[in-house]
C-alpha cells in the first residue's frame, strides 16, 4: 500500500516556509552586492550590472541545459514569456545602476525596493486578479519606512562625504531622471519575476525558466557590453581586484543568488516574494557597518528594526485554515479550471478569471492542451525534482 503525504495541511506549509527562506537568502546575497562594488576602482556601474547579470544568466542556462533540453516544448509553448521576461531583465540592471548614478545609491535603492513591492501588487490585482491582506499592506508600509530611514540615517566615511560636497549636489533634472529610472528598475523586478512564476504555475520546470529567461538576457546584455567597450573602457579587469569584484558578482549575488530566488518562485506569491527582499538592505547596511566601516545614526537603526518587523510580519504563519493553501493550487486553477478543488483555495480569496485574453501572448489562460495535465494527476510534482 502506497503513503502520499502530498495532499496533508504540513507539505504546503512546508513549502511555503521553505519559499520564504529561500527568498531572503537571495537577498542576502545580494545585499552583499554594494560592499562588493565599494572594492572597484574606477569601473562603470553600468558595466558592473551588465557583465553580472550576462555572464551570470548564461552560466546559469549552462548549468540548466539538461533540464532546458527536456522543458523545450513547454518553453516554445511560452515563448512569449520568455521573451518578455529577458527583456525586463535586460532593462532592470540598466536601470537600476543608472538610478543610482543619478540619485545617489541610498536614494536609488530606496525608490527601486519600495516600486517592485507596490508594481507586483498591481500586476497581480490586474492579471490575476489577486488582492493582498492588510497585513501585507502593514509589512510594506514599515519594510518603506525602515528602508528610506536607513537611507537618510546613513553617514559616509570622511573622504567619500568630502568628495560628495566637491562635486556639489546632483540638479533637480537629474534627480527627476533617476527617479523615473529608479521606478523602471523596481517595476521591472516585479515583471520578470511574475512572468518568472507565472511559467512555473503553467507546469514549466523552475530551473528551465529561469535558465531561458537570463540565458536569453545575458546574451543580450553581454553583446551589449562588448560593443560598449569598442568605444569606452569600463576597467572591469583593470586590476586584479575588479576582475575579482566582477566575477564575484556574477557567480554569488547574480548566479547562486538567481538558482535560490527560483526556488522561492515556485511557492510564494510575487506580492510577498518583493516584500521579503527587503531584506536585501538591511544586510548592505550591515556589511556597511562591519566592512566598509560606515555608521549609522539613530534613525538608521530605527530603520532597522521596522525592516525586521517587516520581515517577521510577513514570515509569521496564518492563524486560518485558508493559510494551508499551496502552490498547488495556484496551479491547480492555472491547469484545470474545471477540477479545481474547492478546498484548495487561495489564501487571499484570489481568482482566476478563465478565458480572458492573455496580456502577454495572444491565447487565452488555460486553452493550451499540451499543458493541461491528465485528470487525476498532480501536476506540481515535477517542482519538487
Amino acid at each position: 500500500m502506497q503513503h502520499s503525504f502530498s495532499r496533508t495541511p504540513f507539505r504546503p506549509a512546508l513549502e511555503r516556509q521553505i519559499g520564504n527562506l529561500s527568498v531572503l537568502t537571495a537577498a542576502l546575497l545580494w545585499g552583499t552586492t554594494g560592499t562588493a562594488a565599494h572594492f572597484n576602482q574606477d569601473v562603470s556601474p553600468l558595466a558592473t550590472g551588465a557583465f553580472a547579470m550576462g555572464f551570470g544568466g548564461i552560466l546559469q542556462a549552462v548549468l540548466s541545459r539538461r533540464i532546458l533540453h527536456e522543458e523545450l516544448a513547454a518553453l516554445l509553448v511560452h515563448k512569449h514569456l520568455v521573451l518578455w521576461a529577458a527583456l525586463f531583465i535586460i532593462i532592470y540592471p540598466l536601470a537600476f545602476y543608472s538610478a543610482m548614478e543619478y540619485t545617489g545609491v541610498a536614494m536609488g535603492t530606496v525608490i527601486t525596493i519600495a516600486t517592485a513591492p507596490l508594481a507586483a501588487a498591481v500586476l497581480e490585482y490586474v492579471l490575476d486578479r489577486k488582492r493582498v491582506s492588510a497585513r501585507w499592506y502593514a509589512a510594506l508600509m514599515l519594510g518603506m519606512a525602515g528602508v528610506g530611514l536607513m537611507a537618510m540615517g546613513e553617514t559616509r566615511l570622511a573622504d567619500t562625504a568630502a568628495n560628495a560636497t566637491a562635486s556639489g549636489v546632483a540638479s533637480e533634472s537629474r534627480k527627476l531622471i533617476g527617479i523615473g529610472l529608479g521606478v523602471l528598475a523596481g517595476a521591472s523586478y516585479a515583471t520578470y519575476s511574475l512572468l518568472a512564476r507565472r511559467m512555473m504555475l503553467l507546469g514549466v520546470h523552475r530551473r528551465a525558466a529561469m535558465g531561458a529567461m537570463f540565458g536569453c538576457a545575458g546574451v543580450m546584455l553581454l553583446i551589449g557590453l562588448t560593443i560598449s567597450c569598442l568605444f569606452l573602457d569600463p576597467r572591469l579587469f583593470a586590476t586584479p581586484v575588479n576582475s575579482a569584484v566582477a566575477i564575484y558578482m556574477a557567480l554569488i549575488p547574480m548566479l547562486l543568488a538567481s538558482l535560490i530566488f527560483g526556488r522561492g518562485l515556485a511557492s510564494v506569491p510575487i506580492s510577498r516574494v518583493t516584500v521579503l527582499t527587503m531584506f536585501e538592505p538591511l544586510v548592505a547596511g550591515l556589511l556597511a557597518v562591519i566592512v566598509v566601516g560606515e555608521q549609522f545614526t539613530l534613525m538608521g537603526a530605527i530603520g532597522m528594526v521596522l525592516i525586521m518587523t517587516c520581515l517577521m510580519l510577513q514570515l509569521r504563519p496564518q492563524a486560518t485554515q485558508a493559510s494551508m493553501a499551496s502552490p498547488q493550487a495556484d496551479l491547480a486553477a492555472w491547469t484545470t479550471p474545471d477540477t479545481a478543488c474547492d478546498g484548495q483555495a487561495d489564501t487571499h480569496g484570489d481568482t482566476v478569471h478563465w478565458g480572458e485574453r492573455d496580456p502577454w501572448s495572444d491565447t487565452e489562460h488555460g486553452r493550451d492542451a499540451k499543458q493541461e495535465p491528465e485528470q487525476g494527476s498532480e501536476p506540481w510534482q515535477r517542482h519538487d525534482a
